[in-house]
Order: structure tokens, then sequence, then C-alpha cells
């Protein structure tokens, strides 16, 4: 691991639940970054990651974080996976987008496998449409890819607003199958502000407005 000890160790306890989810985001983005934020809870520390399809995901796991950092999710990984409990290297400035808020409601709840249909079924899309093209029309990877994530995969109607319904989009269910977020249990569709979520046993993933996404570099953690 490259990197020294700044704040002391990581604080971490819950290692197989933290190494599961770091796992899994190492395998989709080598380089990304993990911020490590104490939960609200006591003893919990709150695990946050961006996808490459612009969704956030985030996993509380037992142990008490240093305070707010960042670091090299594939340093932390390897830390965590030589049963080390040195703090990698902060890396602050390369987290640039802000957090949802903390408080949100629940407006409708999904059945698991409902969710992993949808996210079969968008797999096979694209495996189609890769092969044999739209229409007839051979049609890019990234422009297949990119459709098939903005398309909306489920609506739901508060009942405590009926006339503004909630778009889920695919990104939101591919981040939740992707992350290992699904379980036995059914997953929470909830607001918090302007982010949409899904909220399984295992974890949520948040998706904001895109313009809430788009923001520059800083060299701490103002936004969230």
């Amino acid at each position: 691991m490259t990197g020294a000890v700044e704040t002391g160790g990581h604080g971490l306890r819950g290692v197989a639940d933290a190494g599961a989810f770091l796992a899994r985001l190492v395998r989709l983005d080598p380089a990304t970054v993990v911020r490590l934020r104490p939960a609200p809870d006591a003893g919990r520390t709150a695990l946050w990651a961006r996808l490459p399809w612009d969704v956030l995901v985030v996993r509380t796991v037992a142990g008490v974080a240093p305070g707010d950092v960042t670091v090299a999710a594939g340093e932390l990984l390897a830390e965590l996976e030589r049963d080390g409990g040195a703090l990698p290297r902060r890396r602050d400035d390369r987290w640039r987008w802000p957090l949802p808020p903390t408080t949100s409601r629940a407006v409708e709840t999904l059945p698991a496998g409902e969710l992993r249909r949808i996210a079969a079924a968008a797999a096979d899309a694209l495996r189609e449409a890769a092969t044999h093209g739209v229409g007839g029309r051979a049609v890019g990877q990234r422009a297949l890819r990119d459709a098939l994530l903005d398309h909306v995969a489920v609506v739901v109607t508060p009942d405590d607003a009926p006339d503004a319904p909630v778009e889920v989009p695919q990104r939101l269910v591919q981040g939740l199958v992707r992350m290992g977020f699904l379980g036995p249990g059914d997953v929470q569709v909830r607001l918090a502000g302007r982010w949409v979520g899904l909220v399984g046993p295992y974890g949520a993933a948040w998706s904001p407005k895109a313009v809430e996404l788009s923001l520059t570099p800083t060299a701490s953690h103002p936004n969230g």
C-alpha cells in the first residue's frame, strides 16, 4: 500500500462487510475512492462511493472512522485483507460529489425479486442490441449502455403526492444489484430532497439530478 497513516487507524470493525463493499467497487473501477463518514448510529461508519454510471452507493459497517475522510478504495481493501488497521493516505480532494440529505422518506416498497428480474432483463436487452443492433442498425456499446441506464425502470406514485410520480432509473437498479445490496427482504424507494434512492438490506443506491453531480473538485467536503 502507498501512503502513510495521517489520522490514526481506519477504525472499521465490520471488516467482512467493508471488504465485500470495497471488492465490488474495485472490480467496477480499480481507481475509485471511498468516503468514510461516522454514522449517526453509535459505533458505525457509512462508506460512500460513486459508481462509473453516476450513482452514489453507501453501506454502513461497524466501527468508527477517524472523521470524514476519503481514501483510495483499493488501498483500504488491501489493508483490510491483511488484517491491518492503518488508514491509507487521505485523498479528500478526489471526492467531488454532494451527498443526499440525511433525512429521507419511504414512498414505496418493491420486491427484491422484481428488481432482480428488471436488472436481468436489461442485461439481456443490452446483449441483444449489441449483437443484432436496434431496428437492424448497429449502435455503439457506449450509446447502448447510456440509453439503457437512462431508461425509467419503475414509476411509483406516493400516497401523499399522487400528482408527483417518482421515476426510478435503470442506473439505480443496476447500482443496487451490482453492489450486492439485495437480500431476502424488500427494497424501499426513498426520497431525500431532489434525490431518489433504493434502499436494500445491505446498502443503498442514490441518484440526484444530473446537475448536482457536475461539480468542480474541491479540497474539502463542503457539499455534504
